[in-house]
Order: structure tokens, then C-alpha cells, then sequence
């Protein structure tokens, strides 16, 4: 019963991870378009447009910090992987638990505090297209939940799969 949840969790949390890296290929693909439009636009066309620079900012916000969670999936965040080379197996593995604990407890506490700078930004409107902060803001939440389960599920992972580029399947 054990081994199936794992599978479960791994399943899930592969399947999340493959969703947040395409979705974070899509905002850097759009945030590319937005910023030569914005060029284009300025340089040669003129049409005083001043839209480009701060939907691209939000747009590079949200994919920064949904990438995180990847990072998260793959055990490629900070780690102390030069001290656990040099400590005997129970050392790097206590090491390894104490640092996932951390983190796990770090993206937990920035998930409960950025839900209340989100709704703060309720209150707060953007400077060209003016809707409320809560869009932008929200991007905390949401990252950091998703990279405590990535964390989360992690810890449970007997492998790690392979980071040699995008998940598969």
C-alpha cells in the first residue's frame, strides 16, 4: 500500500511538474513577443503603446517563479551537496532531511503570507492597465505552493529523475 502512494505521489507530481515547465516555456515564449513588439513598436512604428514593458515584467514574475517548483521536482534548488560528499552516508542523509525540512517549511510560510500580500493587492492597481495587484501578486502563492508539494513529494522519492532537460512522457 506504501509503495502505491509513492507511485501516486511521483505520478502526480510528474505529471505537475510536466504541465508548470510548459506552461513556463509558453510565458517565456510570450514575454519574448511582448518585448519585440514593444521594440518594434517603439523604434519603428510609434503607435504609443505602453503596455509592453509592464505586462512583460509580470509575465517574467510569474514564469521565475513557477520555475522554481522545477527546480523543486528535479533537487536542483540550493543545496549542500559539497558538505554531503564529504559526510558518511547517515550524516548526508540527516543533512539531506534537515534541508528539505527547511525548505518544505520555508514555501509553506511564503505560501501563507503571500496569500495575504495577494489579497492586499486587492487594493492596489497597475500603473497602464489597471487591474488590481492581485494578478501579479499571486504569483507567490501559487509558486510556492506548488514547489512545498514538489518538495513534499521529493522527499518521498527513492530516485530522482533525470534533469537533463524537460520531463517526458
Amino acid at each position: 500500500m506504501e509503495e502505491k502512494r509513492k507511485n501516486l505521489l511521483y505520478i502526480v507530481a510528474h505529471r505537475m511538474n510536466w504541465f508548470v515547465e510548459r506552461l513556463c516555456a509558453l510565458l517565456v515564449g510570450l514575454m519574448v513577443v511582448v518585448i519585440w513588439f514593444g521594440v518594434i513598436e517603439r523604434y519603428f512604428l510609434n503607435l504609443g503603446f505602453t503596455w509592453a514593458e509592464e505586462l512583460s515584467r509580470y509575465v517574467m514574475i510569474w514564469a521565475a517563479l513557477l520555475a522554481v517548483s522545477c527546480g523543486a521536482f528535479y533537487r536542483e534548488h540550493i543545496g549542500l551537496n559539497i558538505v554531503k560528499r564529504f559526510l558518511p552516508a547517515k550524516g548526508a542523509s540527516f543533512l539531506g532531511i534537515s534541508l528539505d525540512l527547511i525548505s518544505l517549511s520555508f514555501f509553506i510560510f511564503l505560501a501563507w503570507y503571500g496569500m495575504d500580500m495577494a489579497e492586499e493587492g486587492l487594493g492596489q492597481y497597475a500603473n497602464i492597465f489597471g487591474i488590481t495587484m492581485v494578478v501579479p501578486f499571486a504569483a507567490v502563492p501559487v509558486s510556492s505552493s506548488l514547489t512545498a508539494f514538489q518538495i513534499f513529494a521529493a522527499m518521498f522519492r527513492s530516485t530522482e529523475p533525470s534533469a537533463n532537460g524537460m520531463s517526458t512522457k
